[in-house]
Formats: C-alpha cells, structure tokens, sequence
C-alpha cells in the first residue's frame, strides 16, 4: 500500500491532539483530590485535542477524503472545542488564585455560545440530508457559506475576549496578594502570564484568519495566506500545550491562594477611625520591627499586634493611605536607611542590607528606595556616610 494518509502538517495536528489527551489523563489521575484547578486545566486540554480533529477532518486533504467515506456524520461538531477552550482557561486560573473558588449556577451562562453553535449547526447543516452534508463539505461549500464564516468569526473574538479577562483577573489577583503578604515576589506569575499571552497570540491570529475569509467573500486575493495562517498557529499551539503543562506542575506548589470575598470588609468602627489607634500601630512596629521577617503575611502581623487582621486592613487603608504590601515596605525602606547612614554597617554590601531590611528582591528593594527616598541606595549611603 502506497498511499499517504498524512503530511508533516498533518502529523503535528495528530501529535498535538494526542499529547492533549494524555496530558489530561495524566493530571486527572495524578491529581489530589482538593486541587480544583487541575480539573479545569485537563477539562482545557480535553477540549484543546478535539480542535487539531476537527482541523483534520474539515482541511486535510487524504484525511478528509478517508473520513467522508467512513465517518460522514464526523464533521463540524467536534468543532465544540472552540467554544469551550477558552472558557475552562478562564476557570483554571480562577481556581487557581481564588482557594474559596466554586461553581455557580450563574457560570453556565459561558455555554450559551457553545448552544447558539450547536443550534447554528442544526439548522443550518443537519437538517439536510446526508448525501447533502457530504456534498457541502467535499465541495467546502458550507465552510465558506457567510453564515458560517460570521459564526466561526464570532467565536474566535469571544475567545480574545476571555483571553483578556484572563490578564485581567491575574492582574486583579496581585493586587489582592498585596493587601495580605509583603513578599509578593516569591509567587511567580510571570509563566502564568506569558502562557495567558502565548494562547492570546493564537486566538488572535485565529481571529483574523476568521476575519480574512469574511473579507474574500467581497475582496478578491490569494488564499494561500489562509494556508500559511493556519499552519503557523499549528505549531505554535503545539509547543503551548507542552509549556502550560510542564510550567503548571513545576510552579503549582509554590502558588499562594487568595479569597474571591473580601474578608476583611465589615462596618467601619469608631476606633478604627482614631489616629491614636494608628499611632498606637506605628508605635508598635518600630518596637518588634516584624517588618525584618522576609515572609510577614497580614496575619502574622495581626497576631504579634494582637488586632484583628480584618482591623489592620481597614487602618492601613484609612490611616496610612496603603495596602499591606506598601506599608509594610515603607518601614523596611526605614531600617535601610539607618543602615547605609549608619558606619557600624559600612562595609556590607547593599545586598546584605536589603536582606536585613526584610526585603528578599533587588529589584523590589531599588524601586522602592528611589520612590521613597528620591535617591538609589548608593546615592543615599554616598550623601549620608562620613567617607
């Protein structure tokens, strides 16, 4: 038998269904019971591998030909994947940064696209018969029908939009680590990010195929650029999926949940509205100086100061103007200061003293002594240290 069933394109279409599969086999049976997240991430991968099928099935030439003659019923409505994908990425990174993160009723509204296409697909494609669906696809008349373009169109968009609320909600989660910890830098996001990105690319490009097809409905050019689209985005979901898998297992241990609730909002109390009580605060940190611990999270600092978290919370905001995060860098600033003044600490270097602050970043520690001193660490220990 000479005949060949797929090219290379072909073959990382199958390579990147297959690796989807497994990896979500694997996740869904290595996983912890109370690890939510990962059943969202294998659910996105369930759904990642039908998409390379259903690219398969519709443009794969020897592919397509040898699924007409078996599977006729086969095509659009694996096709589901694309309505779903980006919906379970939103909701595994929801359940990832929020520890308190649960299904609602409300959270089935993300599968009215996925309804409005499967209704699309039943009166305009299933109610022929089927030697007429197979005559549409073979002819690829129904792919480039207007109705199915502007379907298609319109689902690649709303994926670009949950690829922004993705952004948004981990932007949304760092601003919630800084209102309980003060060394926000041990979480890494940035794979987090840089994979909401790389997907975000894709939809992109994806999006604008959709939109290119529409266009050569009234704009005559070579859809050979339709081809090359394509098969770019191929590769580049494939190499994705590997990165998202790999960095979720390496990075998962050490991610810090947040609550989706504010706990700490209750009615404002008269004390809480005294400036005593925040001198009282500020007094008592210059006295323990829990500032010096790298890893001072909200609740430590409420049990050393014996006062509520909730409380704290609510002093920082109206007294000092700040999170948790700012005012807990402000008095490390401080202690920096004394420092590089200082000549019993002349000959350690500025790491060292970074450290001893209570910083453990020096990145984090530079921006925040030249946005609150006005000059770098070393501008400060030349001005102020007798030479």
């Amino acid at each position: 038998m000479n005949e060949t069933i797929f090219n290379i394109h072909d073959l990382v279409l199958m390579m990147t269904a297959v690796q989807c599969a497994c990896f979500a086999v694997l996740l869904l049976v290595t996983n912890p019971p109370q690890n939510k997240s990962n059943y969202f991430l294998a659910a996105f991968l369930l759904a990642h591998a039908f998409i390379p099928i259903h690219e398969l099935v519709l443009w794969g030439a020897d592919f397509k030909m040898i699924a007409l003659d078996n599977y006729p019923r086969l095509f659009l409505w694996i096709g589901f994947g694309y309505y779903v994908d980006a919906v379970l990425l939103y909701l595994y990174i929801k359940s990832l940064v929020y520890q308190d993160f649960t299904l609602r009723k409300r959270d089935g509204l993300h599968l009215i696209p996925l309804g409005f296409f499967a209704l699309f697909l039943g009166l305009t494609f299933y109610n022929h018969s089927l030697q007429e669906r197979i005559m549409l696809i073979d002819d690829d008349i129904y792919m480039y029908s207007p109705a199915y373009l502007i379907v298609d169109f319109l689902c690649k968009a709303a994926r670009i939009g949950y690829c922004v609320a993705c952004l948004w909600l981990i932007a949304k989660y760092r601003d919630q680590l800084k209102t309980t910890h003060s060394n926000i830098e041990r979480v890494d996001i940035r794979w987090l990010v840089s994979l909401v990105i790389g997907f975000l690319i894709i939809v992109v490009t994806e999006a604008s195929l959709a939109c290119a097809k529409i266009l050569h409905l009234f704009i005559g050019f070579h859809p050979h650029w339709f081809e090359i689209i394509g098969l770019t985005g191929y590769y580049v979901v494939f190499v994705l999926v590997l990165a998202l898998v790999f960095t979720s297992m390496r990075y998962f241990s050490g991610f810090i949940t947040v609550n989706q609730k504010d706990q700490h909002k209750k009615p404002v109390e008269e004390k809480l509205l005294n400036t005593g009580f925040a001198e009282r605060i500020d007094a008592a940190m210059r006295e323990h100086k829990p500032h010096l611990q790298p890893d001072l999270t909200l609740d430590m600092l409420a049990e050393t100061l014996d006062i509520p978290a909730r409380d704290l919370s609510l002093v920082f905001n109206r007294h000092f103007d700040s999170n948790f995060y700012e005012f807990i860098n402000r008095y490390r600033i401080e202690e920096a200061q004394k420092m590089l003044a200082d000549p019993k600490h002349k000959t350690k270097t500025i790491t060292h003293i970074y450290l001893d602050a209570g910083f453990n970043s020096k990145s984090v520690f530079n921006t925040f002594f030249k946005k609150h001193v006005g000059q770098t660490p070393s501008e400060y220990r030349q001005a102020h240290l007798p030479q």
